[in-house]
């Protein structure tokens, strides 16, 4: 990840501390599906468990492809 894409998706974040701004990213889960099309994105507290992810792979792969 870069810093374009991390402004892009609002994961990152400034925050004013003593009139100086800081940047960080934040806790976030990114599912890309296999042509790198962003699926899923999900950021906070929620993020930290893995299995919201796993969840959400799974059912891109279960999911029928439509031609």
């Amino acid at each position: 990840m870069n810093k374009k894409m991390l402004t892009a998706y609002g994961i990152l974040k400034g925050y004013d501390k003593q009139n100086q701004t800081y940047e960080w990213a934040q806790r976030a889960n990114i599912v890309i599906d296999k042509n790198g099309v962003i699926q899923h994105i999900e950021e906070g507290d929620s993020a930290v468990d893995p299995n919201n992810a796993l969840t959400m792979c799974t059912k891109l792969h279960n999911k029928p492809e439509t031609k």
